[in-house]
């Protein structure tokens, strides 16, 4: 009895999780290209306007960002200002929450088939290296390292608190505009 009624709050933390996580992952995005030269040479090679969307099925939290060209992203919330290019799709709440929450990499969700791909597989890859490297300078090293495929090796702890803070920063800053607008 106690066990029906606690499974529906756990369903809607995660999802309240979930949701929180892409925010601040969308906000990230935006802002590790504008810190980060890696991530902007990765990010060079997707074409300029490409939407992208990672989300939970069918119509669970989302986080959408758009390439606006020489390496850069643009955070659009929830909402897509017209279809979008690229979709990682979580086929679960459950799936999502354990990436976000850290106790399962990527690479491993793919492997287990907890993702699906929509849209150029070689962008999927892009986008995906990306994250990897905005979550080496958010995280700690010793979550990062459960986080991500491959730490990166040349990421010394100066240059990454330094980027960290920057990123940080900037995801507050968003975060403020946003209230105010």
């Amino acid at each position: 009895m106690l066990r029906k009624r606690i499974q529906p709050m756990v369903l809607q933390a995660r999802r309240l999780y979930v949701d929180i996580m892409f925010q601040v992952m969308g906000r990230a995005l935006q802002a590790v290209s504008e810190v980060d030269e890696t991530v902007q040479n990765d990010a060079r090679a997707l074409p300029e306007g490409l939407l992208f969307e990672m989300m939970v099925m069918p119509d669970g939290p989302r986080l959408i960002v758009e390439h606006t060209g020489n390496g850069h992203f643009h955070y659009h919330g929830e909402s897509a200002p017209r279809p979008i290019d690229l979709s990682i799709q979580f086929k679960h709440i459950a799936h999502a929450f354990l990436v976000l929450s850290f106790q399962e990499k990527t690479a491993e969700a793919f492997a287990h088939d907890r993702m699906l791909v929509d849209g150029d597989l070689s962008y999927a890859v892009r986008m995906t290296r990306v994250l990897n490297r905005l979550e080496a300078f958010i995280l700690p090293k010793l979550i990062a390292e459960r986080a991500v495929k491959e730490y990166p090796a040349s990421l010394h702890l100066p240059e990454k608190l330094v980027s960290a803070a920057r990123i940080y920063l900037k995801v507050a800053t968003n975060f403020v505009e946003t209230v105010r607008a």
